[in-house]
């Protein structure tokens, strides 16, 4: 049966519909002005696009080969900062971990350590686990330092000096340094776990014929995870997190800020990049003491967290009030003196590693 004028009718667009369906002029010039954006973005001929790949091919090496340089250089300046920073380090641990009265200062500590068995030894007690554990420590910071650099620049325009040079603000640098502390206190809390307790170990008399609970740093591994599983293993995570992100922050923008200060500017008052062995040293040193000062009371906790016996039902907040409730304000400072002590020499050793063995990459593959 064939439709009737009056069906026909209704299915048939008004002019008003019709023109609603169609794009408006405006329309019409956004999609051309759109296609000639493209075609511009598009090479012109194959040998601009072969340009364009190179180019895209050669920033990605050079990315990579940064990123690399970072590592290698972090890893170096973590085992400068180790063999220099260990003993100072032990006294530390020990103090903020010791029941009160045992020991009177950090003469104490050490003396009582030497006496009890031989200087290297002793004082090296666990040395292998922050050999181990700190030098990835370091280049994972270093690299995650390097690569929050990056972050900022793609977030934030970076000036850079007619040489090349980026001139990274101290806000910049600080946001870099916290970027970088995420993916190190992965590595951080479970090796500090490990080496707090080795050193606790050291710290006890054992009587004639006993043996030692811990044989080693794998050992600590495998009795933690055996009792309490991963979670023991990466005991005081949250407490590392808090620490490490301020912490960071700190570190390097000291660094930065001592440097330039000790380091020539060229004309324009632009850092050049010129590596000056003092000023390296003088804000390596500068920069291991500002990390202490602003996150000193959170690693207080953090240590006590994971140095409690495992099973316990130690929290974050029951630690703060026990050590508030043993010694005030002053409970958190505990072995603060030895801190700041190793923070220098072995934050300087660090940042000289790092820095010697940048130019030493650069020297040799340009």
């Amino acid at each position: 049966m064939a439709p009737s004028p009056s069906d026909l009718k209704d299915k048939l667009l008004s002019k008003a519909d019709l023109q609603n369906t169609l794009p408006s002029k405006e329309d019409i010039q956004s999609h051309i002005s759109t296609a000639r954006d493209l075609q511009n973005a598009l090479p012109s001929s194959p040998e601009e696009l072969k340009q364009d790949v190179s180019r895209t091919s050669a920033k990605a090496k050079s990315a990579a080969s940064t990123q690399f340089r970072d590592l290698a250089a972090g890893g170096i300046g973590g085992i400068c900062a180790v063999l220099v920073g260990h003993p100072f380090d032990l006294v530390k641990v020990r103090m903020q971990t010791a029941e009160r009265g045992v020991y009177s200062s950090a003469l104490d500590v050490a003396r009582k350590t030497i006496a009890r068995e031989r200087l290297v030894r002793d004082l090296y007690a666990g040395v292998s686990v922050p050999l181990v554990g700190v030098t990835p420590m370091f280049m994972v910071s270093f690299w995650g330092y390097g690569v929050g650099k990056s972050l900022v620049e793609d977030v934030i325009a970076v000036r850079r000096a007619p040489d090349g040079t980026p001139q990274y603000s101290i806000a910049q640098i600080s946001a870099a340094g916290f970027l970088a502390a995420m993916p190190m206190a992965l590595i951080t809390a479970p090796f500090e776990r490990v080496k707090v307790l080795l050193q606790l170990q050291g710290q006890r008399t054992l009587k004639p014929g006993e043996k030692p609970q811990y044989s080693g740093g794998l050992d600590v591994v495998r009795q933690l995870y055996r009792t309490g599983g991963v979670r023991s293993v990466f005991r005081g995570l949250a407490m590392t997190l808090a620490r490490d992100g301020p912490g960071s922050a700190a570190y390097f923008a000291a660094y930065e800020m001592v440097k330039r200060s000790l380091t020539p500017k060229d004309h324009n008052n632009d850092v050049t990049g010129e590596l000056r062995l003092r000023a390296v040293i003088v804000a390596g040193g500068a920069a291991g003491v500002a990390v202490w000062i602003s996150v000193f009371p959170i690693d207080t906790v953090k240590s006590r967290l994971q140095a409690a016996a495992e099973g316990g039902s130690d929290t974050i907040m029951g630690t703060i009030r026990r050590i508030y409730r043993n010694g005030g304000v002053g409970a958190f400072y505990p072995g603060f003196g030895p801190a700041l002590t190793r923070a220098i020499p072995a934050n300087a050793a660090a940042f000289l590693g790092v820095e010697l063995a940048h130019r030493g990459m650069t020297e040799l593959f340009g």
